[in-house]
C-alpha cells in the first residue's frame, strides 16, 4: 500500500457530479494525480474544465496563487472506460445512492486495480458493508464521506466496515488530511456519525411545533440567539430541502429499529407529501420570494402594550433568577396577592412548578435561564394563567433592551428541550462507540456548523441538569423518546466530565 505523501500518489474518482467534483479539486489542490470517470459522455471532461474554472476564480478572490492553481490543473485527468484507473492508488466512488449500481462499480473497479489499491465510497446512507459484500478484497474497502461543497466544508468520515483493515482506514485518514480537510473515524453505522447526530435538532424543533408550544419562527429565532445556532432547525431543512431531509430521518429511523430518539413528526411528512420544499419550490416552513429570500413572516417576538412590572416574588429561592431581576430592573419582593411570580425552572413547565411550590398558577410566569439571555428571553405559562402579568414581566424584559418571546407550556421550554436532545443522541453516539468524543464533537461543529458539539453542550447545561429535563420530558409526555442514555446518566451520578471513556 502505497505512502500517502508519495509524489506520485494516484486518486481517481468516479463520478463528475457535485460531490465528485470537488473531492477531484481538493485531491488536486493536494498536488496528487487525480483521474476523473463519469458514465455520461464528455462528463468528466467537463467537470475538469469546471474545476479549472473554479481554480481561477479563487485566484481572483486571492485565496490561491497563480502557480498553485496551475499545478492542481495539472494533475487533473479524465477517462472514459474503468480501465483507466488502473494506476490509482485510491479510487474514489461518488455516484448517486444505489446499493446495485455502486456493487457492480466496485467489482468493475477491482477488476483493474491492485489489490494494494484502497477503494472508498462517498456514501451518505448506504453502509459499507453492504458495499463491501460484493467485492473480492474486503479489508480494501471503506467509506470517505464528504460534505457538500466539499472545498469548503472541511470534514470528511471516514468509515470503517467490519471487515475494513486498520492500515486502510489510517491511510484514508492521511488522504483527507493531504486534501486538507479534517477527518474523523466513524463505525459503519445508519447515518453514520453526521447524519446521526444532526437529527435531533431538527425532530425535536417538529416535536415543539407538533405539540403547538411554539411556531417554526419561535423555535428558530429561540435556537439563534439564545443558543447561537448560525440557523434555526427550520430555515435549516428550507435550505437543505424537505426532499432530502424527510428521507434521511426516515433512513436512520429504521436502520437504529424506530429508536423513538430518532422519530420525526407527521408535520414532516405532510410538508413533503404537499411539495412545500422549502427555498427550491419558494416555500417550506416559510415563504421565499425571488432568488431565495426570505419572505418576512409572523414575527417571533413578543409585543405587548403593557406597563413594565415594578414588583415580583419569586416562586422559591433562586440565586440566578434574583440575580437576572436586579441585571432587567425589576424589584424582588413578598408576594402581595396581585404580583407576578416568577421562576426559572430546569426541564419542569410552569404547570409543575405550580403544583410543586404552591405559586399560583395563574400569576406564574416562567423564564428561561438556561441559556445566554443577553438578546432574547423566553416566557411560558401555566394553562388558564393570568397573560396580564406574563404581558408586566415581558414589557419590563423589553424595556431592558431584550426580546421575548413567549411560548406554551412546556417541559424544558424551547432551548432546553432541543438542546438536551441534541446532547443525549452525542452521548448515545459516545455509548455505543461510534467515534470517539472528541470526534464527535468536532464532526458535529465541522460537518453542522454547530456552536458546540454534543457532548460540549450536555458540560454547558450541566449533566445534572441535562438528565433533569429529560427525566422530566420522560415523565410528562411517558416517551421513551427523551430517555437519557447510560452513559448520561453514569457519569452525572458520579459527578465526572461528559467525556470520560468507558
Amino acid at each position: 500500500m502505497k505512502k500517502i505523501d508519495a509524489t506520485d500518489y494516484t486518486v481517481g474518482v468516479v463520478g463528475a457530479g457535485a460531490m465528485g467534483q470537488g473531492i477531484a479539486q481538493v485531491s488536486a489542490q493536494g498536488g496528487m494525480r487525480t483521474i476523473i470517470l463519469d458514465a455520461k459522455p464528455g462528463a468528466a471532461e467537463s467537470a475538469k474544465a469546471t474545476i479549472a474554472g473554479r481554480l481561477d476564480r479563487m485566484v481572483e478572490k486571492g485565496r490561491m496563487s497563480d502557480t498553485a492553481a496551475a499545478a492542481a490543473k495539472d494533475c487533473i485527468e479524465f477517462v472514459e472506460e474503468v480501465s483507466g484507473l488502473a494506476d490509482c492508488d485510491t479510487v474514489v466512488e461518488a455516484v448517486f445512492e444505489d446499493l446495485d449500481v455502486k456493487q457492480s462499480l466496485f467489482k468493475q473497479i477491482e477488476d483493474v486495480v491492485s489489490d494494494d489499491c484502497i477503494i472508498a465510497s462517498n456514501t451518505s446512507s448506504i453502509p459499507i458493508a453492504s458495499i463491501a459484500r460484493a467485492c473480492r478484497v474486503k479489508g480494501r474497502v471503506a467509506g470517505l464521506h464528504f460534505f457538500n461543497p466539499v472545498p469548503i466544508m472541511k470534514l470528511v468520515e471516514v468509515i470503517r466496515g467490519p471487515e475494513t483493515e486498520d492500515a486502510v482506514a489510517a491511510n484514508l485518514s492521511e488522504l483527507g488530511k493531504r486534501m486538507t480537510r479534517i477527518p474523523v473515524t466513524v463505525k459503519d453505522a445508519p447515518g453514520f456519525l453526521v447524519n446521526l447526530g444532526g437529527r435531533a435538532f431538527t425532530t425535536e424543533g417538529l416535536r415543539v411545533v407538533h405539540d403547538a408550544v411554539a411556531t417554526p419562527a419561535q423555535v428558530d429565532a429561540i435556537m439563534r440567539d439564545c443558543r447561537h445556532f448560525r440557523m434555526g432547525p427550520f430555515e435549516l431543512m428550507d435550505l437543505t430541502g424537505i426532499d432530502v431531509n424527510y428521507p434521511v430521518s426516515l433512513i436512520v429511523y429504521e436502520g437504529y429499529m424506530q429508536d423513538p430518539r430518532l422519530k420525526t413528526s407527521p408535520i414532516h411528512k405532510a410538508l413533503h407529501d404537499a411539495g412545500r420544499l422549502g427555498r427550491k419550490t419558494g416555500g417550506g416552513w416559510f415563504q421565499y420570494g425571488e432568488g431565495g429570500k426570505p419572505v418576512p413572516g409572523e414575527s417571533p417576538d413578543h409585543e405587548t402594550n403593557a406597563a413594565p412590572a415594578k414588583q415580583v416574588a419569586l416562586a422559591e429561592d433562586d440565586p440566578v433568577l434574583a440575580a437576572f431581576c436586579a441585571d432587567i430592573g425589576l424589584a424582588v419582593g413578598t408576594d402581595d396577592g396581585t404580583c407576578p411570580i416568577l421562576a426559572a425552572p430546569v426541564g419542569e413547565d410552569a404547570t409543575t412548578v405550580a403544583v410543586r411550590t404552591g405559586a399560583d398558577f395563574r400569576r406564574l410566569v416562567a423564564v428561561d435561564l438556561l441559556c445566554d439571555t443577553a438578546t432574547r428571553v423566553t416566557v411560558m405559562t401555566a394553562p388558564g394563567a393570568d397573560l396580564s402579568a406574563r404581558d408586566a414581566v415581558a414589557a419590563t424584559i423589553v424595556a431592558s433592551g431584550r426580546k421575548v418571546t413567549a411560548i406554551k407550556d412546556s417541559p424544558g421550554f424551547v432551548s432546553q428541550r432541543i438542546s438536551a436532545m441534541v446532547a443525549n443522541l452525542g452521548t448515545f453516539m459516545a455509548e455505543i462507540g461510534l467515534a470517539s468524543p472528541d470526534d464527535i464533537d468536532l464532526a458535529m461543529k465541522l460537518g453542522l456548523n454547530y456552536p458546540m458539539g454534543p457532548l460540549e453542550l450536555s458540560s454547558d447545561l450541566g449533566l445534572k441538569n441535562h438528565v433533569e429535563i429529560l427525566e422530566a420530558l420522560q415523565a410528562m409526555t411517558g416517551e421513551d423518546r427523551y430517555r437519557p442514555t447510560s452513559w448520561l446518566r453514569r457519569r452525572a451520578a458520579l459527578d465526572l466530565p461528559i467525556d470520560t471513556p468507558s
